[in-house]
């Protein structure tokens, strides 16, 4: 991993020099802005609204509108003399309880690594929190913003997660939340027991990403020319009638069969293939033909199967009169 700040953490009196890294990644698939028909690339420049010409990266500065629609510039050398002691510290606060943390301050996370000058403080820093169970508040910039952050454990290292600041957390003003909404406790208690029965361990690595997979599938499938197996909708399940019916049936479900992370929750029939087209190559001439021997048989298989049918099928009786009529042509022919 690469490095992404260096600094120290300020401990009371202790400095502890330290590096961070991200200690998360996303993996989506990467796509590009392309032209639909021919597929080139779709490119962005930096045009100047005043006079239209081109700006070089080393000329775009930070600019602050006003209300009147003046602007403020701000440069590097600006932003670089922001009297902040925290762009190259990490200023521990207090402690706290963990449980006191809301978890919806959580920003982002980062490992922290120590100096080799900085061993010795920050193995004792650790082992401190580890054994107090507490976590330690603390104030650093990171990109140019200053945020809220606390230092835990994990793995035997020190994990340095950035909070949001309070009044950056939106208020949830929903209108049912002023309703005096009346729940039963027979549907409480059925709730209660469903979330027991469907209460497990938590393992991370037994769920995983069926998009991404999905969408990997698909790009794998228009490199190499074939077709993608889209599996059938299963058909949709009677609705119940009430949140008592619907609490009854969730329950029982739960108690036959424990659904698992990555099984599926209903039976699915053999999907049906329906390619999506649009692939990048074409399918060679020789497949081209063992599909239609496939179609010849497949109609000669139905041509024989409906003559046998029709051999098969008895014949139709004929009414009463013909079958009179006849007779007595016959008895004529013989008298005469």
């Amino acid at each position: 991993m690469r490095s992404m700040w260096k600094g120290a953490i300020s401990f009371g009196l202790v400095m502890i020099p330290i590096k961070l890294y991200a200690a998360t990644e996303q993996k989506d698939i990467a796509f590009r802005q392309v032209h639909r028909t021919d597929g080139g690339r779709i490119r962005f420049r930096r045009i100047c609204s005043i006079d239209g010409q081109e700006v070089p990266y080393e000329d775009v500065a930070k600019g602050y509108e006003l209300p009147t629609g003046e602007m403020v510039v701000l440069t590097d050398e600006d932003m670089a003399e922001l009297p902040l002691p925290t762009t190259r510290s990490i200023e521990v606060l207090h402690f706290m309880p963990a449980e006191q943390l809301d978890p919806i301050l959580l920003n982002r996370s980062y490992f922290v690594e120590p100096e080799s000058a900085g061993a010795r403080a920050y193995v004792l820093l650790r082992d401190s929190l580890e054994r107090s169970g507490k976590v330690a508040l603390a104030l650093v910039a990171l990109r140019q913003r200053e945020s809220l952050a606390t230092l835990r454990t994990r793995d035997g290292l020190l994990v340095l997660e950035t909070l949001l600041w309070p009044d950056e957390i939106r208020i949830p003003a929903f209108p049912f939340l002023e309703d005096d909404v009346e729940v039963r406790s027979q549907e409480l208690k059925m709730a209660e027991s469903l979330i027991e029965s469907m209460t497990v361990d938590f393992d991370p690595d037994s769920y995983h990403d069926g998009y991404r997979e999905a969408l990997q599938e698909l790009v794998n499938a228009k490199v190499e020319g074939r077709q993608v197996v889209q599996p059938e909708i299963p058909a949709e399940e009677v609705e119940p009638t009430s949140l008592a019916d619907a609490l009854k049936a969730s329950l029982a479900a739960a108690r036959e069969a424990p659904r698992q992370a990555g099984t599926v929750k209903a039976e699915v029939k053999a999907p049906s293939r329906r390619a999506i087209t649009g692939s990048t190559k074409a399918r060679g001439a020789g497949g081209a033909r063992t599909d239609e021997a496939r179609d010849g048989e497949a109609r000669d298989g139905e041509a024989t199967t409906g003559t046998a049918k029709r051999a098969q099928r008895p014949a139709a009786k004929r009414p009463a009169k013909e079958d009179a009529a006849s007779a007595q042509s016959k008895s004529r022919r013989r008298a005469s």
